[in-house]
């Protein structure tokens, strides 16, 4: 392989993902994009939908065949990819639509996970896997049912994957409100699908949402602090 640094990012183009495809701090990076449209500023793409399970083991197979004889400095894995759709009372949306969201927020974050762990125990360099997380892993609102418990099994996956001995380094981070497309879907969302939506329409009028390269150049920024593994943050915290 070439290069000293190789970079996973899932959901990289668009968003805080694509920011952070951007942002990549080293020159050396190989940075490769799971996703479904590609597109962004990642140097590769590996097309994959992340809420179909018949193609998760695709990525590991990836990780694997990419990994093979590398001998760099370190490997990162963020995984950010995460929908909040759909947006309701949990007996009122649509099934498909919530199945998918479970899936993408709930498992894929965990398969995927193990699945980097397993692909990089045999290495001996610098590993980091970085799981973007949310404040409503914490408060529940009504109408994110999904995205309320997808961004809770992330934070407590991490907390008990980060007592394990596996040499890699994984945290969950929160980039606090972010003014991404995902922004932009819930300020449309009507109050009875979600009683919270005008405090989100404020947050946009009142210039309270941080840029998606803020946010990258947060997230990036932990890797150089003396973070335990098992750590979950939230940039607004630090």
């Amino acid at each position: 392989m070439v290069g000293q640094t190789q970079v996973w990012i899932s959901g990289a183009s668009t968003g805080i993902g694509a920011a952070l495809a951007a942002a990549v701090p080293w020159n050396d990076a190989r940075v490769i994009d799971l996703s479904r449209r590609g597109g962004g500023p990642a140097g590769e793409h590996f097309a994959v939908d992340l809420a179909d399970p018949s193609q998760w083991q695709r990525v590991e197979r990836h990780f694997v065949d990419e990994l093979a004889g590398f001998d760099g400095e370190r490997v990162v894995f963020v995984h950010n990819a995460g929908t909040v759709v759909p947006i309701g009372p949990a007996g009122e949306v649509d099934a498909a639509a919530y199945e998918r969201a479970v899936l993408l927020n709930s498992a894929a974050p965990q398969v995927l996970g193990r699945a980097f762990l397993a692909a990089t125990a045999g290495l001996a360099c610098e590993k980091h896997l970085v799981m973007l997380t949310s404040g409503a892993a914490k408060k529940p609102y009504a109408g994110w049912s999904a995205y309320n418990a997808g961004k809770a099994a992330v934070d407590h996956w991490v907390r008990t994957v980060g007592l394990e001995p596996n040499g890699c380094r994984v945290v969950a981070v929160a980039p606090g409100m972010v003014d991404t497309a995902m922004q932009a879907e819930i300020r449309k969302v009507d109050e009875q699908a979600f009683p919270s939506v005008e405090r989100f329409r404020d947050l946009s009028r009142t210039g309270g949402l941080s840029t998606p390269e803020q946010a990258a150049r947060g997230i990036w920024s932990l890797l150089d602090r003396p973070l335990p593994s098992g750590s979950v943050v939230d940039l607004r915290d630090l």
